[in-house]
């Protein structure tokens, strides 16, 4: 009897393990022109999100040459072979959807969310700009888009309080050439120098069925929208092989102390280090390790700098995830009548803590489940961005497997405060790392001091 208890107790506890797993099923399909498409059936709501990733970013641009993935996001919206300037909007808005793009160094992702009896348009709409959209393009409308990109870079960088800390961080953390040495947006005088064939070569190389992934998830038929794909992305001829990416590996061995004028009312203190990359070992620990540091306001940082000591006014910290390699990020301003060595001075005796002594067992208990409630909230959604369908999309670039929900998630829930502490150890050297410091104009006695410099 008490064998018979015992392997009914051992089979619920494994039953509850597997009732724990996330489960999304899927069917990967591969056109014969090299387009990746992904389909999940989710019947939850009558709604599809349609997202394709290109796997070109602002990392795949050459020196001299920098802004194009994102000068394309702007470009896609302008009109395509069959598509009026104006009307992949207005469609989409008529059919009860709404759509999206970003951009960042690893992809640029276009994305719409529809009613399911809506799905045909998205697919019409995103494969006339995948094949069509050269057709649509002209000196003049390039020339048009150059300018409000040229606009925003001075909305968001020039003219933006703070806003020229990461073109200034990038260039000093990593080295000139490297595919993360300049910003997303690029350089005022590379979208100057770019031609007009310098732009369609872009398109052309990177912007092609076999260097896409299309991801369709929610209330869809999969046979029929394999149909539906076949027949608006089919006949679009594959490109040529996409040249790889080959960065030189980096590592900054060296604290580089800079300092900029702005026109800021507060000092802000930025600490960057380079960290793992998405997935690589570290990645996971250095998430946590941002949010005990600056996740709510009982974590260490927020707490000794915004409530306890009252010297600054914000504070965050978190790990940037990338495909060749990541940033660890602090970011603190201070309060009317602080300087930024204060901040620093708290900053690092708080690293220093965790590198002497692993974090609590409850700080990465709470900041594992901060980071699962987050992620189960994501897998809630089919569409939108960081949806059920961009994470599909999401994981097969990055790992090559589109189901990779669960091990990403145990790599969070496997952590112990030591995984912490000797991550924190190896990637936040005090001898590799950028810190910039942006005070007032007139303001330098605010900055963080120079080497060997007394205050």
């Amino acid at each position: 009897m008490k064998s018979f208890l015992f392997l009914f107790l051992v089979m619920c506890i494994s039953l509850s393990a597997q009732e724990k797993q996330i489960s999304i099923p899927f069917i990967r399909y591969v056109l014969p022109n090299g387009l990746n498409v992904i389909l999940h059936e989710d019947h939850s709501t009558p709604t599809v999100g349609v997202n394709i990733w290109y796997h070109v970013g602002s990392g795949y641009e050459k020196p001299g040459r920098t802004g194009f993935a994102h000068l394309f996001e702007h470009l896609m919206f302008m009109g395509s072979g069959h598509v009026k300037q104006g009307e992949f909007d207005k469609l989409l808005e008529t059919a009860g959807g709404d759509n999206n793009g970003s951009t960042n160094e690893d992809r640029t992702n276009y994305f719409e969310d529809v009613p399911s009896n809506a799905l045909e348009l998205p697919l019409y709409l995103d494969s006339d700009r995948m094949g069509f959209l050269v057709d649509a393009m002209s000196p003049q409308s390039v020339d048009a888009q150059r300018s409000v990109v040229k606009n925003e870079r001075r909305q968001s960088y020039e003219n933006r309080p703070y806003g020229l800390a990461w073109e200034t961080i990038y260039k000093n953390l990593y080295p000139a050439g490297h595919p993360y040495s300049w910003t997303t947006i690029g350089s005022m005088e590379d979208l100057s120098a770019a031609s007009y064939e310098d732009v369609v070569q872009f398109f052309k190389t990177y912007y092609v069925p076999n260097n896409a992934s299309l991801s369709i998830a929610g209330d869809i038929n999969p046979s029929e929208t394999i149909k539906l794909v076949e027949k608006w992305f089919g006949k679009i001829p594959a490109g040529k092989p996409v040249p790889p990416q080959n960065p030189v590996a980096t590592k900054l061995t060296e604290e580089k102390i800079v300092t900029l004028e702005d026109k800021v009312q507060l000092p802000r203190l930025y600490m960057v280090w380079i960290s793992p990359q998405r997935f690589a070992p570290g990645d996971a620990e250095l998430d946590i390790l941002g949010s005990i540091l600056s996740g709510g306001k009982s974590s260490r940082l927020y707490k000794r700098l915004v409530y306890d000591l009252q010297i600054a006014q914000d504070v965050s910290a978190s790990q940037n995830s990338s495909k060749l390699s990541s940033q660890f990020m602090i970011i603190a301003t201070a309060r009317a009548g602080h300087n930024l060595d204060e901040l620093k001075k708290v900053i690092q005796e708080e690293i220093d803590k965790i590198k002497n002594n692993p974090p609590e067992q409850r700080e990465v208990q709470r900041a594992v489940n901060q980071y699962e409630a987050s992620f189960l909230d994501r897998l809630e959604r089919p569409g939108g961005f960081g949806g059920k369908a961009d994470l599909l999309n999401d994981y097969y670039y990055y790992t090559g497997n589109p189901d990779y929900f669960n091990e990403d998630l145990a790599r969070y829930k496997a952590l112990s405060p030591g995984d912490i502490q000797a991550m924190t150890q190896t990637y936040l050297p005090d001898n590799g790392r950028v810190i910039l410091s942006i005070v007032p104009k007139g303001k330098l006695d605010l900055a963080v001091s120079q080497k060997g410099e007394l205050r």
